[in-house]
């Protein structure tokens, strides 16, 4: 299984640094065998030794040059950086990225081998629309993008349950999970309001083959047992339990 943290806008160098060092020690000791990735913010990208990946949230489709406040190619290739997220949510929503730009950022990382963590996902409006809404919503994000891509990773993420505390049942995400798996054979992650209280039996469901987490991440011990969560399901048989609760139940047609 894939293991994902999103550091978002948080923790410094020094910070970071401590963070990955101790989930290093984590993965080391306990000889895991899952696949680690961190998204440090940017001023905090840094070389480490280490087996866990390091990926860069955002960077601009460029080598380098006039692209005030943004990073490019060459700044990913001092770390030796060949992970990047792109599509996230907070990119589209809040920093208006479109699909032709995303597009343009996929294909520029794609021809220089990096694996892509691509975001798809859907906002409340379009989920309390109903399943034909939500899924053409969610299909467009997938326009132009080479789903048989081989370093390709895709996180299906809820806007609306990002940071939120609201979560689809997990009926709701085996069903949009197995949808999703039709459009691309690549391992798809699922991100949203995951936190170590639940993560076990997210990773239990049908298709779901990992996490993408935020705000929980920044718990360096909540990720280690997330990741020792993956360990246990690797080997073990682990039914998925019904979710009898919800904060929301998306209407469906």
């Amino acid at each position: 299984m894939i293991i994902a943290a999103n550091l978002k806008t948080n923790f410094t160098r020094t910070e970071t640094r401590e963070y990955i060092e101790k989930t290093e020690i984590f993965i080391k000791e306990t000889k895991t065998t899952q696949e680690v990735l961190v998204f440090p913010a940017m001023s905090s990208l840094d070389s480490f030794d280490t087996k866990l990946i390091q990926g860069a949230q955002n960077a601009y489709p460029t080598i380098d040059g006039a692209f005030t406040g943004e990073i490019g190619l060459k700044h990913l290739e001092e770390f030796g950086i060949k992970t990047i997220l792109i599509g996230h949510s907070e990119r589209r929503h809040i920093f208006g990225e479109s699909q032709e730009e995303l597009v343009k950022k996929f294909n520029f990382y794609k021809d220089l081998g990096f694996k892509i963590v691509y975001c798809v996902g859907e906002p409340l409006e379009k989920r309390e629309a109903g399943n034909t809404a939500m899924m053409e919503y969610i299909s467009s994000q997938y326009e132009g993008i080479d789903t048989e891509y081989e370093n390709l990773i895709i996180a299906y993420e809820p806007v609306w349950a990002i940071g939120t505390g609201l979560t689809p049942t997990f009926e709701d995400i085996e069903e949009i999970h197995t949808a999703l798996k039709k459009k691309s054979l690549a391992s798809l992650l699922y991100g949203g309001s995951v936190k170590v209280t639940n993560a076990k039996d997210v990773l239990a469901i049908a298709n779901v083959d990992g996490i993408l987490v935020g705000s929980a991440a920044l718990y360096v011990e909540h990720f280690c047992n997330m990741i020792s969560f993956a360990e246990e399901l690797s080997v073990t048989d682990h039914p998925v339990k019904s979710q009898k609760n919800s904060n929301i139940y998306p209407n469906k047609e």
